[in-house]
C-alpha cells in the first residue's frame, strides 16, 4: 500500500464557514473530525494542499437560486469565513479556491504530477468530498477517502456519501486513518 511518501492528502474545506457553529453551513461532526485531519496534515508534510469553497462575484445558471438560498454566503473570497481554520498549517501548503463544490481541475492535477494519488478528508462527505473524488477518480486518479477524516452535513449523510463512493472501487477506496497512520494502532485499547 501506498502511503504519505507517495500520494498526497487533500484536506477538503475545513473552513470556518463549515467549523462555527453559528453559521448556517455548519458541519456537524467537524471538531471531533479535525485531531484525525491534524495528524494526516502531519504525517504527509511536504505533500499536503487545502480547498476552499468561495462564493463567486456573481452567481450564474443553477448557482443563482443556490445563492438566493444562501444569501449570507455571497462574501468576497478573502472574508474570514471562508478562511481555512487557524488549527491547520496552511502557511507550508498550497491551497486552492473554487466556486464550485468539486475541486479535481487542472491545478489539482498539475500539483498532483503524473500518476496521481490522492486522500481525501474533509467536509462535507455528502458534498464537497463527494464531487471531488468522483472527478477525480473519472480522470483517473486513485482516490483514497478517510471516512473518520471526513463529516457530512448529517451522520446519514455522511454514511450515505460513503456508500455511493465505495460502488466506485477500486478507483475509489474507502478507509480509515488508523490504516493509513499504523502507528496510532498500537494506542488503541484492544
Amino acid at each position: 500500500m501506498t502511503g504519505p511518501s507517495t500520494s498526497w492528502l487533500v484536506v477538503i474545506d475545513m473552513q470556518m464557514i463549515f467549523a462555527d457553529p453559528a453559521s448556517p453551513w455548519a458541519t456537524p461532526g467537524f471538531s471531533q473530525l479535525l485531531p484525525t485531519v491534524q495528524r494526516l496534515v502531519a504525517a504527509y508534510d511536504g505533500r499536503v494542499a487545502y480547498t476552499r469553497f468561495v462564493a463567486p462575484e456573481r452567481p450564474v445558471g443553477a448557482w443563482v437560486p443556490y445563492y438566493q438560498q444562501w444569501p449570507f454566503a455571497l462574501a468576497p473570497s478573502d472574508d474570514p469565513l471562508y478562511d481555512v481554520v487557524p488549527e491547520l498549517p496552511v502557511d507550508r501548503s498550497p491551497v486552492i479556491s473554487r466556486t464550485t463544490f468539486g475541486k479535481w481541475d487542472e491545478e489539482l492535477a498539475e500539483l498532483l504530477g503524473p500518476d496521481p494519488e490522492m486522500v481525501l478528508v474533509g467536509v462535507s462527505t455528502d458534498c464537497c468530498v463527494l464531487s471531488t473524488a468522483l472527478a477525480a477518480a473519472d480522470a483517473g486518479v486513485r482516490v483514497r477517502v478517510v471516512a473518520d477524516g471526513c463529516a457530512g452535513a448529517s451522520p446519514e449523510d455522511h454514511q450515505r456519501a460513503l456508500d455511493a463512493m465505495a460502488l466506485y472501487e477500486p478507483m475509489i477506496q474507502i478507509t480509515s486513518s488508523a490504516a493509513l497512520l499504523p502507528q496510532h494502532r498500537s494506542a488503541t485499547p484492544r
